[in-house]
């Protein structure tokens, strides 16, 4: 059988400073032939594993780190361990080599394997996912999609939502004729203020047909309570596209635990994927919702891969998925999602309610997870949080990164990753100390 546009299709749907070795005291992965340590993961609970050094010390040997910096920003895309990346090269250099034989003869094949084993993980129904380029191509598709919008009814973001997803919100508005509606996300947040603000803008928005919700946040790192602010939608007739794009890996989370029935997912972020693959998610019965995807006819009108249609991608990045999804289970999600928040309550611990240092996210369990942000010296503006990604940088040797859009404004975000060290944090928390009271 040959494979056209159908092949295509298929391949979509189922397929400055001290360095960071010498910081943390742990060597760097020293040559590409040289294999990392083997992993045995602890046999105690996530919570006390996440202190057992020699453990993490092996986990950190799978990468590969510059000897230049330390890396504090692993929130826009992760790493690839070294097995996840050797798996990368092979592909490419097979896809390379066959060409258009390769994706016209045995692609098919490869990615309904690619998709049955992310529907796994995830624990959704094969029939219910679509591989994407990313979340933000799976949300866009989601809220463009969306078919049941009446001019007039309202649909509803809030300031800390991605920005891309704002404008595709926006754009209902001058596509579909509904109101927009906007909430802002307290400040010090915490799970009971936050789930009290989304319950009093959906009251004040009686119209409210769809929410843009996010899971764990991109700005500041707080995971909202998503099922049960998904509930609460329901009950007023409202739907919820949840933006997941950091909550599958960095936590330890599945379908079951959103609650929800459309959401968007990445896998080149805490999975480790390579760079260019995410995940639609539409439940069972949700289908006919979502319009087709630009009138696509190249797909049957009830399988989700018609909500798709991204053309050619990258076939090696969606043939490494697998081994992604091998070393997160290798790790152990509940371990890796209680090591993240390890490393970050380390560094927030020593600076909480210090002067000068106002931590954004809260502590409580089940809001945060290893993103965290933060503000110095009460600084709001753009260039006043750049300059503090600059002189963590150009000083510490520690790479962080500024996120705006937030109504209270600006502030700086540390996203820690398996490859940093309980001294990479502890060098964070000194540096801002001394900035603060500089």
């Amino acid at each position: 059988m040959g494979f056209g546009l159908t092949s295509r299709r298929a391949f979509l749907g189922a397929a400055g400073g001290a360095g960071a070795a010498t910081a943390s005291g742990w060597p760097a992965l020293a040559a590409a032939d040289e294999a990392p340590p083997p992993l045995a993961r602890p046999t105690t609970a996530p919570e006390l594993a996440a202190r057992d050094e020699a453990y993490w010390a092996r986990v950190a040997a799978h990468y590969r780190v510059s000897k230049h910096f330390t890396n504090l920003e692993a929130g826009y895309w992760g790493m690839m361990a070294a097995p996840v990346l050797a798996e990368f090269q092979r592909h490419t250099e097979r896809v390379n080599l066959e060409s258009s034989f390769y994706a016209r003869r045995s692609a098919g094949a490869d990615f309904s394997a690619v998709r049955t084993r992310v529907a796994a993980a995830l624990g959704a129904r094969v029939d219910e996912i679509a591989l994407t380029r990313g979340a933000t191509e799976s949300l866009q598709l989601l809220i463009a999609g969306y078919n049941r919008l009446r001019p007039g009814d309202v649909v509803m973001y809030a300031d800390l939502d991605y920005p891309a997803m704002q404008d595709a919100m926006d754009w209902l508005q001058e596509r579909r004729g509904v109101r927009l509606a906007r909430l802002t996300i307290p400040e010090p947040a915490s799970r009971e203020n936050v789930l009290a603000a989304y319950e009093q803008a959906m009251d004040a928005h009686p119209g409210l047909r769809l929410l843009l919700l996010t899971h764990v946040n991109n700005k500041t790192g707080l995971v909202a309570p998503v099922r049960e602010i998904v509930a609460s939608a329901r009950r007023r007739g409202a739907d919820v596209i949840v933006d997941a794009a950091h909550g599958f890996g960095q936590l330890d989370v599945t379908i079951a635990d959103l609650g929800a029935d459309f959401v968007g997912f990445n896998l080149h972020k805490w999975i480790g994927a390579p760079i260019g693959v995410g995940v639609m998610y539409v439940r069972d019965g949700r289908l006919s919702d979502l319009d087709r995807a630009f009138a696509d006819r190249s797909m049957p009108a009830d399988s989700i891969l018609s909500r798709v249609h991204t053309g050619t991608t990258n076939f090696a990045t969606l043939l490494t998925v697998p081994a992604a999804l091998d070393f997160h289970t290798a790790v152990g999600p509940a371990h890796k999602a209680a090591r993240l928040r390890f490393l970050r309550d380390r560094w927030v611990g020593p600076v909480r309610g210090r002067s000068g240092i106002d931590v954004l996210t809260p502590d409580e369990p089940g809001s945060v997870g290893a993103i965290t942000s933060f503000r110095l010296r009460g600084g709001t503006t753009k260039a006043e949080n750049q300059q503090v990604v600059d002189s963590l940088l150009s000083h510490y040797g520690l790479f962080s990164t500024w996120r705006t859009g937030l109504d209270r404004g600006d502030c700086v975000r540390i996203t820690p990753a398996l490859y940093n060290t309980p001294a990479d944090a502890d060098r964070l928390a000194a540096a801002l100390l001394e900035l603060a009271a500089g």
